[in-house]
């Protein structure tokens, strides 16, 4: 039996070479036989400036990764920034290679995600990236993640995924930026989970109030609310909790709001895949 062969690309910020090792380890001791190949891109490990290499370098890397055959799945190293600079240099020359793929990451490569899944590629996955050993318990997640892409594994799957609905989950922040443009999938009918992280509550209010106002949004089946992580505190006090933000504009706007997800910038974080439950 074949070993499945899994790319891994920076389009934001880059790993170090330790983590990538750290992953790989955390695969041979998850399958001692027969387990994927995992390949870094040598892409990952460069810098420039915020990036892991300029916007040319990270779009050539992705094409190198997505077009070519011989890969199962496309593995996101990391978020920080940089995989929406990307969007209009790789997604028009994704081949058919490319959509039969798998692709997984959460953050910032939401911008590429959604794009992916706008274009009618139906493989795309919310959750964990190497980036995430280097957290807290950080090799579950790189098994949860690996369990998916590897055995489609139900154990690393949110757990209110419903039968019947289509889902996706976004940033917050990353969702709102594509409202406008033409990356932003139909979310009419989903169950639409969203997480953010580093952001003052104000901003995700103004982030819902955007968001709530948009009419595909509005024609969502409803949203979860994952983990809203590291909060700056606001001067004076917002007032509310992201939670009672959340209610706030899903009252407001007709959309129902459907409780919590697991998901979220930590650990944790479980895996959400763009379309109906598998």
């Amino acid at each position: 039996m074949r070993r499945l062969k899994i790319g891994v690309v920076a389009p934001g910020a880059r790993i170090p070479p330790e983590t990538a090792e750290g992953v790989v380890r955390v695969a041979a001791d998850t399958w001692p036989e027969a387990g994927p190949e995992i390949v870094f891109h040598s892409q990952c490990f460069l810098s420039d400036g915020h990036f892991a290499g300029s916007d040319e370098v990270r779009a050539a890397a992705f094409l190198e990764v997505a077009n070519d055959e011989r890969f199962d799945a496309l593995w996101f190293a990391h978020g920080g920034y940089g995989a929406g600079r990307l969007t209009e240099l790789v997604v028009p020359r994704l081949n058919e290679a490319a959509r039969r793929k798998s692709y997984l990451g959460y953050s910032d490569a939401g911008s590429l995600l959604g794009a992916l899944y706008a274009r009618g590629f139906p493989n795309v996955a919310h959750g964990p990236m190497p980036r995430d050993l280097t957290r807290e318990n950080g090799p579950t997640a790189i098994r949860r993640a690996l369990k998916w892409l590897v055995e489609r594994s139900p154990e690393s799957l949110e757990p209110s995924i419903p039968a019947g609905a289509p889902t996706a989950a976004f940033n917050i922040v990353i969702l709102s930026h594509l409202l406008g443009t033409p990356w932003l999938p139909d979310l009419t009918g989903h169950v639409l989970m969203l997480e953010d992280v580093s952001e003052h509550m104000y901003r995700i209010d103004r982030c819902l109030l955007q968001l709530t106002s948009n009419a595909q949004i509005r024609g969502a089946a409803g949203i979860r609310l994952g983990r809203i992580a590291a909060v700056p505190p606001n001067d004076p006090d917002f007032g509310l909790s992201e939670e009672e933000v959340v209610r706030y504009w899903c009252e407001r706007s007709g959309v129902p709001y459907l409780g919590r997800a697991d998901i979220g910038h930590d650990a944790d974080n479980k895996v959400v895949p763009f379309g109906p439950a598998p």
